[in-house]
């Protein structure tokens, strides 16, 4: 189960926007807008997510493993 949302920390510097996600490191982005850059940050987590993801099942490969969900 995914958590149900996290945080962006946005700010406007000069033209631009620029945000990151306080809960998952390296993800930040930019937009020209607000709005774009919220955009930016949610295809930027989801990408994230599914890499991490993706080394998660790697690194289990071969192994006998399972999927737990667990919440905070």
């Amino acid at each position: 189960m995914l958590p149900t949302g996290y945080t962006a920390v946005i700010r406007q510097d000069g033209p631009w926007w620029i945000g990151w996600i306080e809960e998952v490191p390296g993800v930040n982005s930019q937009g020209s807008t607000r709005d774009e850059l919220l955009s930016n940050l949610r295809e930027a987590l989801g990408e994230a997510i599914e890499m991490n993801r993706e080394d998660a099942r790697n690194a289990a490969a071969g192994e006998s493993y399972e999927e737990v969900a667990i919440q905070l």
